[in-house]
């Protein structure tokens, strides 16, 4: 609350694409996120070759929630996948990303609503996500947005130097 009682002000959050200039903040808000206590298995693919690459090849999909030109508080990343012998194309929401002092906010709802218009537009069929089967709270909001049939995926390691 302010010292007159009202509740803060929420930041003016602005959605846009993604430039080349704002892929440091990219990477480095997902260092953040995708930590390997929270979410190890988005930890271990998260790093700065994945968000040049997709810069450098769909562009278009890749979205920023900003503060003022400068304040980077989000991101969405995913590209468009079209199969041989399918009339289907389908849209994957490869990483959704929002700095922890700004959830809460609709930031994720922003980001997410913005790029499924531009699936839309892409005129894909289908729109996938995929997330880790104890991350509840990304589930949840999949869920709200509309997504159904979470199939769990089995990850397994071998540590190669214990043997």
């Amino acid at each position: 609350m302010k010292a007159n009682g009202s509740a803060p002000s929420e930041p003016n959050i602005k959605i846009r694409s993604a430039t080349i200039d704002d892929l440091p903040a990219i990477f480095h808000l997902g260092e953040k996120v995708f930590t390997p206590k929270d979410v190890s298995n988005l930890y271990r693919t998260w790093d700065e070759y994945e968000v040049t690459s997709l810069f450098n090849t769909e562009p278009e999909y890749m979205l920023v929630a900003s503060i003022g030109k400068k304040k980077l508080v989000g991101f969405a990343l995913g590209t468009v996948i079209e199969k041989r012998r399918s009339a289907w194309s389908y849209g994957h929401l490869l990483w959704l990303g929002v700095d922890s002092a700004y959830k809460r906010m609709g930031v994720a709802g922003m980001l997410f609503d913005r790029f499924r218009n531009l699936m839309e537009k892409a005129e894909v069929r289908m729109l996938m996500v995929d997330t880790q089967a104890d991350n509840h709270a990304a589930i949840k909001f999949f869920q709200s947005k509309g997504f159904v049939n979470p199939i769990d995926h089995i990850y397994m390691t071998l540590n190669i130097e214990n043997q």
